[in-house]
């Protein structure tokens, strides 16, 4: 039986920087696309509202630009990164002769309860309990041959989404008849607009308690999401393309694998670029159509059942693409000076994750500034920049000082259940601690 220390957190000296760097620039882009669809409450507006805010020629530059580069391709990045830290965490627990399974297990538990407190005591987009749920299906998968695990990607991307698309599409229809489910769907329309719309005015409210109230009632209100088994998929799906990237040591050993980084970062951006082109064009398309959801998009007609699909390959293609590009452009030392800056943001990502959540609800709810539905996207972009600036510095300020952030403390001493040390030792101290 392995020794306690065997399975202990990993040390700054162990850490992969590449992969810290690559973790803090997807950050920015996760919060770029939550302040835009949903702190600033965009998502939440009624359609003639949203299409306002975006009237403008420079907004609707900014929008598109932000639809083209950086919509679900940035989550897409962070998903793989979660299955790359289970592989590395795998090997290294391998190497020590130890089973990665029991703590695994306690650190997914701990996420998942961090996950619930953010997401029904912050705010509703939370992101940890769902990986936390879908990281105990990966375990599943650790000692599956990279066949099997190539074989269940297609599977979750494409199979499975594109099967339970078209069974929602036209079950109802089957079951109950076209008029019926027409007035099904109608009826789910309108319970779901009416559930926005309460959302958006606690969150207009000056009160405190009335606006995580109604985060709280909208959280529980969309745990039945009939699309939840669809992302469930998706984002099992990046789980196992990460892990079978971090099986290889894809990110680790970079030179071993650059042409194979060069072909992942060519095709992906191309793919990437031209799903992200026709999603773009359809978009603009059909902004004024009736029916449109408030980002311009259409209600699904037959058509759109394989868009869905379609598009969800492409963010898988042009996340791959930007994780090959960034790593390929941190070997070269002039970048990776300018890219290292993210380093630190990626070893504390669950604190400034947390975090960005705290700030922007006091930037945009009622009892705060009071910013929900009036920021157009330029300025929603903006904000973000600044605050993550701030949060860069700050996270070299803190990691100059301390091991963890301080979430990512509470994680690790819950999950090995004690108090990890904190507080980095002093220089003259060092070789001796080591």
């Amino acid at each position: 039986m392995p020794e306690p220390s065997s399975v202990g957190p990993v040390e700054a000296s162990e850490r992969v920087h590449l992969l810290d760097a690559l973790r803090g620039f997807a950050l920015l882009g996760v919060f770029v696309s939550n302040s835009l669809s949903w702190f600033s409450g965009r998502s939440l507006l009624p359609r003639e509202q949203a299409k306002a805010l975006t009237a403008s020629t420079l907004e609707t530059v900014v929008n598109s630009l932000y639809a083209f580069f950086v919509d679900q391709k940035f989550i897409t990045l962070f998903s793989l990164l979660f299955g790359m830290g289970f592989a590395l965490q795998m090997t290294r627990a391998e190497g020590r002769g130890a089973s990665i399974v029991p703590v695994y297990r306690r650190r997914l538990l701990a996420l998942f309860g961090i996950g619930l407190v953010h997401m029904f005591g912050v705010w509703v987009g939370d992101i940890l309990s769902t990986y936390a749920m879908v990281g105990f299906v990966l375990l599943l998968f650790r000692k599956r041959s990279d066949r099997t695990v190539l074989t269940w990607v297609a599977v979750l991307f494409v199979v499975l989404p594109l099967t339970l698309s078209i069974a929602q599409r036209y079950g109802p229809e089957l079951l109950h008849g076209k008029e019926a489910a027409e007035a099904a769907a109608k009826a789910t329309r309108e319970e779901e607009g009416a559930h926005r719309t309460a959302f958006f005015t606690g969150l207009s409210s000056h009160s405190v308690v009335a606006s995580q109230q109604a985060n709280a009632v909208f959280a529980w209100q969309n745990l039945p999401n009939p699309g939840r088994p669809i992302w469930l998929s998706i984002i099992l799906g990046r789980f196992l393309l990460g892990l079978w990237a971090g099986r290889h040591r894809v990110l680790e050993e970079v030179e071993r694998h650059r042409k194979l980084l060069i072909r992942v970062m060519a095709w992906g951006l191309a793919v990437g670029s031209a799903v992200a082109t026709l999603s773009l064009v359809l978009n603009l398309m059909n902004r004024n159509v009736p029916g449109g959801g408030p980002l311009g998009q259409l209600s699904p007609p037959a058509w759109m059942v394989g868009m869905r699909t379609l598009r969800e390959v492409g963010f898988l293609f042009m996340g791959t693409g930007y994780a090959a590009a960034f790593a390929l452009l941190f070997q070269k030392e002039r970048w990776r000076k300018v890219l290292g800056v993210l380093t630190p943001v990626g070893r504390m990502a669950l604190t400034l994750y947390l975090m960005q959540s705290v700030v922007s609800i006091w930037l945009y709810d009622g009892w705060g500034l009071g910013l929900v539905g009036n920021t157009p996207p330029s300025r929603t972009v903006l904000l973000c920049l600044g605050v993550f600036a701030a949060q860069v510095a700050f996270s070299h300020w803190w990691l100059a000082r301390f091991r963890f952030g301080p979430v990512e403390w509470l994680w690790r001493s819950l999950t090995y259940g004690r108090a990890q040390p904190m507080r980095l030792a002093p220089a003259r101290e060092a070789p001796a601690a080591h």
